[in-house]
């Protein structure tokens, strides 16, 4: 069993997982989307990627995208990706004193606040795909599901 710390301020403690096999979208063709969610304030962050990409990929990206912003995690809550269990992130959460916590396979007690955002933004992209649906700003352009996560 694993014990979820409880987080006492914004950003210390996060769900991060990742949504795969989503139809190419944006001009970068992203088909998957990392998912965070802190668990204080329960804030979403979509953050499109590709599914091929690196652990060092994943590292850049979420430095600049978030880390950058929000300052560094006191813990990750994740299922057992790859990605995450690389020397790479091992090196980094010990550089920096931060936590990695890993939930077993199909845990929602662990890690359900990410579960339940996914299922959030799949249906989501889901309705948006299936009837075609393009998103039209003011200005008459047209945009995919790419543009609609970036904007939220």
């Amino acid at each position: 069993m694993i014990h979820i710390q409880e987080s006492k301020s914004p950003w210390g403690v996060v769900h991060m997982d990742w949504v795969t096999a989503l139809p190419p979208s944006g001009d970068r063709s992203y088909n998957s989307c990392l998912v965070i969610v802190d668990r204080y304030s329960k804030t979403p962050v979509f953050l499109p990627c590709h599914k091929d990409e690196t652990a060092m990929d994943t590292a850049l990206l979420l430095w600049s995208r978030v880390l950058s912003h929000t300052g560094l995690f006191k813990n990750i809550l994740s299922d057992r990706y790859p990605k995450l269990t690389s020397a790479l992130w091992t090196n980094l959460h010990r550089l920096f004193e931060t936590k990695l916590s890993f939930s077993p396979a199909y845990h929602p007690q662990t890690d359900g606040l990410a579960e339940r955002m996914i299922q959030t933004l799949e249906d989501m992209i889901r309705r948006f795909c299936a009837y075609g649906l393009e998103f039209k700003d003011s200005y008459g352009f047209t945009h995919d599901w790419f543009t609609l996560i970036t904007a939220s």
